[in-house]
């Protein structure tokens, strides 16, 4: 009996860190990129649909809508975003993910806020939605 109870509270306690949420997939990275997300998304201000190169001339904190593909990691949370009128840096925080794996061919809706610095605009994603 005991050794059925171990089994038990060992095949629980390990299921979460056998979970697997999805995330951002770069096959030409060197090793596996895993991911933690969480459930639920972004409920906010309504995003206006906009390309990468209009990003770049939008206000700071100004919400955005963009579609297009995620070309690769180059930071830790930090993506380059393409769309037909050039790239722009994306922030997108592992919680973000939703459960989602999405590859470079994958087209996908990013919605979130640009992020003005002095030299540099990015657009920090709330939420992510991999497209058909």
């Amino acid at each position: 009996m005991k050794k059925i109870t171990l089994a038990v509270l060992i095949a629980l306690c390990s299921a979460p860190v056998l979970a697997q949420q999805g995330g951002f997939l770069d096959p030409n990275a060197p090793q596996a990129q895993t991911h933690n997300g969480q459930q639920g998304g972004f409920a906010g201000p309504s995003a206006t649909l906009t390309t990468a190169d209009k990003v770049k001339s939008l206000n700071d904190n100004t919400w955005v809508m963009l579609q297009g593909n995620i070309e690769q990691r180059v930071g830790e949370d930090t993506y380059t975003f393409r769309d037909a009128t050039g790239t722009l840096t994306v922030e997108i925080d592992k919680k973000r993910w939703n459960g989602q794996t999405i590859t470079p061919k994958d087209k996908v809706q990013l919605e979130g806020k640009v992020d003005k610095e002095w030299s540099n605009v990015e657009v920090d994603v709330k939420n992510i939605k991999k497209l058909p």
